[in-house]
């Protein structure tokens, strides 16, 4: 059940690799590219810096996905860029996972709590700012000022603080990633934004 929700992350996140691909006119080549970093560049980085064989080159299924959403957007972006709320809805789902994921991959590590939640961020945003890198743009997370890592800091700090205190599985899992889907879904909907540095206007 983990693999299948971690495969449905991974595909979310692929579609908007590759629809950025679109968006900056590259081919099929660079589209696939920009949809494997986006889906699994934060767990890479993630297990690398846990000293592990990353898990995206354990299993064929994680190189397939984002090669299926590479030709899916190839042939049929419009359609998919006409979709775009419910892939944020999407997106945000999978933010909520691989934060709480990432966390407690870390924490079985070893890791202490802060470290373990700094790593579950990473892990649910990294693929995101190496996507923006690639394209050549300023990662969206430095700039775009709806909340996207906050929620996930919050939901990786709750996964974090549920393991600390024996608190395991999928029980802990689904409440950090409910937690963090929420809040992003409400900085959507609320148009809630970080603020500005003071003396700065809107």
């Amino acid at each position: 059940m983990s693999e299948i929700l971690d495969l449905a992350g991974i595909f979310v996140f692929a579609l908007s690799g590759a629809l950025m691909g679109v968006r900056k006119r590259l081919d099929v080549v660079g589209m696939g590219v920009l949809a494997e970093m986006t889906a699994l560049g934060g767990g890479v980085v993630r297990d690398l810096i846990l000293n592990v064989r990353p898990a995206a080159f354990q299993s064929l299924g994680y190189v397939l996905v984002p090669v299926v959403a590479t030709v899916i957007v190839f042939f049929w972006h419009p359609h998919v860029a006409r979709v775009m709320p419910a892939i944020l809805v999407l997106d945000a789902a999978g933010l909520g996972l691989f934060c709480a994921v990432g966390t407690g991959k870390a924490m079985e590590y070893g890791l202490n709590p802060l470290h373990a939640a700094l790593l579950g961020v990473t892990t649910a945003v990294g693929g995101g700012m190496l996507r923006d890198v690639l394209a050549g743009e300023i990662p969206t997370l430095l700039y775009d000022r709806q909340l996207y890592a906050l929620p996930a800091l919050m939901g990786s700090g709750v996964m974090a603080g549920l393991s600390s205190y024996g608190l395991h599985g999928w029980p802990a899992t689904l409440a950090a990633a409910v937690l963090a889907f929420g809040l992003r879904l409400a900085a959507m909907r609320r148009n809630w934004r970080a603020p500005l540095a003071r003396g700065l206007s809107e």
